[in-house]
């Protein structure tokens, strides 16, 4: 009984190992996938990287401060939405106070 227990249990069906060479679904299955930008799955590529000029440093300089001013600008928005809504929680808690003695 202990016997049967520790020995691992026997594959049902042999795996079916099929050859690159030969896929059985048609000419396109082993091709790799030619389309978009993405067209090239093998192989080194070369990545170029400039120096950046006095033009160049000061529209990165330009677009972070137009990132920092647009996000400046979102958290100063939600600021002063909440201001009118804490002022109108402050009145309406007076309210109740002088209404309740």
């Amino acid at each position: 009984m202990t016997d049967e227990q520790e020995r691992p249990e026997r594959p049902r069906a042999e795996p079916e190992i099929i050859p690159p060479d030969r896929g059985g679904r048609g000419s396109d299955w082993n091709r790799p996938w030619r389309g978009g930008a993405f067209n090239e799955t093998r192989g080194m590529h070369r990545v170029y990287v400039a120096r950046l000029g006095p033009f160049g440093i000061a529209l990165l300089m330009l677009a972070i401060a137009a990132i920092v001013a647009i996000v400046l600008i979102a958290v100063l928005g939600a600021v002063l939405i909440w201001i009118p809504v804490v002022a109108v929680l402050v009145v309406i808690v007076a309210l109740f106070r002088v209404f309740r003695r």
